[in-house]
């Protein structure tokens, strides 16, 4: 995962850098191919906000997320809203490549009795 870090209104540090490096790279071994991932990071007044946005194909992912405790906190949230939304994608992925099969067999099921009536 190709990762690019913003700085606003707070001072770069490897510590910062590190972690996030850390935190994506777990995430990097969930996705399929190559993905990009632009994060910005920045303090207004007390509040920390972290700001990602992910591509990777044809799947996209945007998430904020504030904290008033520390940028690190933030981050650990931020890492987990990704990874459920990566969890989501690919299953509705799954899900949409199956056909859902079941539901259809539901289907035919229910209607066999009302044909054999008009019959």
């Amino acid at each position: 995962m190709q990762i690019s870090l913003n700085f606003k209104n707070i001072d770069s540090s490897d510590s910062l850098k590190s972690h996030v490096q850390e935190k994506f790279d777990r995430l990097d071994k969930m996705l399929d191919n190559s993905a990009n991932a632009h994060i910005v990071l920045s303090v207004e007044k007390l509040c920390n906000i972290v700001e990602i946005n992910l591509n990777c194909n044809k799947m996209k992912i945007y998430a904020k997320e504030e904290s008033d405790n520390n940028m690190y906190a933030a981050i650990d949230i931020l890492s987990d809203k990704v990874k459920l939304q990566i969890k989501k994608n690919r299953e509705k992925q799954r899900r949409h490549l199956a056909g859902d099969k079941q539901s259809i067999r539901k289907n035919d099921i229910e209607l066999e009795p009302l044909d054999s009536i008009d019959g």
